[in-house]
């Protein structure tokens, strides 16, 4: 931004939260978010809404925008901001307290540009993956994310960093019976491809012109069983045999690529 332009204001509806400054947990149900990427695009998100912001002076001048004038805001140092977080984690001089994002239904996203994927994770539970691929998810376009709603990180600080703002912008799914949503992509047109490294063909062979599912498993033990018999078919990455495997967070991004560029 130009010296001396005006910063444009930034949106969300604006929420007070009683009591003092926190105790390094966030309020009951309300969801805690660090880092300036994840709380910028936190901040700019009007289906948000925002309880309160810590955070250094500094912090506050490295958002692209201005808080609106009764914002709550309270500025804090780094040791201070360090104590209302996970431990070591990187919060770059900013902490948002704020409403978890309304549930989205499945039903909501199948309509989508065919081209764009569907991105589906069985069981994978760090958040730092389901972050990763948040990030990913959004940078190639994808539909939407879909986990089951056991068996997945809850929506917090350490997904929100990894994702980079892309918790904000990538429609995320949760679901009670993940083999019915399965049945339910196939029957909205979907070509479900379900990702292992024991496949015979490779994703590029496996990839259709028509609209895609990517199915992911677990970190170490892949998919379960009737996750794979959900799927139209089962593709590997082309990786060497040098390497076992990769991180279910790369290869992710690798057959998201994939799908982009068919």
């Amino acid at each position: 931004m130009a010296k001396g332009e005006r910063k444009r204001a930034l949106r969300g509806r604006a929420g007070r939260m009683k009591g003092g400054r926190g105790s390094g947990r966030a309020g009951t149900g309300q969801v805690r978010l660090w880092g300036r990427h994840a709380v910028e695009a936190a901040l700019k998100n009007p289906d948000r809404v925002h309880r309160k912001l810590w955070a250094t002076r500094e912090g506050v001048e490295s958002l692209d925008g201005e808080l609106p004038q009764d914002f709550p805001l309270e500025y804090a140092d780094v040791q201070d901001l360090a104590r209302l977080v996970a431990k070591d984690a990187p919060h770059q001089g900013l902490v948002l307290e704020c409403a978890p994002l309304e549930d989205i239904h499945l039903d909501e996203v199948l309509d989508a540009d065919p081209a764009r994927p569907i991105v589906v994770l069985d069981q994978v539970t760090d958040p730092h993956n389901v972050g990763a691929i948040m990030r990913s998810a959004a940078a190639f376009g994808a539909a939407a994310l879909v986990t089951q709603d056991r068996h997945a990180p809850p929506e917090g600080g350490v997904i929100g960093k990894a994702a980079s703002g892309a918790l904000e912008v990538l429609p995320w799914v949760r679901v009670v019976n993940l083999a019915r949503a399965l049945e339910q992509i196939a029957e909205a047109g979907y070509w479900r491809i379900g990702l292992t490294g024991g496949a015979e063909t490779t994703l590029a062979e496996a990839l259709p012109e028509g609209p895609v599912a990517l199915v992911l498993g677990a970190e170490g033990e892949g998919m379960r069983h009737n996750i794979e018999s959900h799927c139209d078919a089962l593709a590997k990455l082309p990786i060497g045999d040098q390497i076992e495997s990769l991180n279910v967070s790369n290869a992710g991004a690798i057959a998201l690529y994939a799908v982009a560029t068919r």
